[in-house]
């Protein structure tokens, strides 16, 4: 099958897909996603294209890059529905807020993306009693991106 991104046209199967069997928050009736490397061989920041609707798009980033103390705790019902024993099986994602000025940009930390990567379904999680917010601002990490990376600017 094909879809038409912003990138041109991504050719996918059906196995590729990541599943959201309740959608996401704002958007229920859209299940199926795609996720796109948004750099070749670097998974910590993806696009994420629903199949169903190929214009509703969501910039996706490791929150573990940006905050590594991040600890987002699901309850057991959450676990049971991804089908695992432990958190430690899953993959987090946090959605960003792309702006024109991008000082402005943010990242959704109390709502986190959680798949399972074995089974490709994945939830969206409020995580209650956190000191995570909707919008983190990004440049509020960059000091921490920077000394991962080497830098000390």
């Amino acid at each position: 099958m094909t879809i038409q991104t912003d990138y041109g046209d991504v050719e996918y199967e059906n196995s590729d897909l990541v599943i959201f069997p309740d959608g996401l928050f704002g958007f229920p009736k859209l299940t199926k996603y795609l996720l796109l490397n948004l750099n070749e061989d670097d998974d910590s920041m993806l696009l994420m294209v629903s199949v169903e609707e190929c214009r509703v798009e969501f910039v996706l980033i490791n929150p573990f890059l940006l905050c590594p103390d991040y600890s987002p705790i699901l309850t057991p019902q959450e676990l049971s529905c991804l089908d695992v024993a432990g958190e430690e099986e899953l993959s987090y994602y946090a959605i960003c807020v792309v702006k024109e000025n991008y000082l402005e940009n943010t990242v959704n930390l109390k709502c986190p993306l959680v798949i399972n990567p074995q089974t490709r379904h994945g939830i969206q999680v409020i995580l209650e009693d956190s000191l995570y917010d909707y919008r983190h601002e990004m440049r509020s990490f960059s000091a921490v991106v920077d000394s991962e990376n080497g830098s000390d600017e």
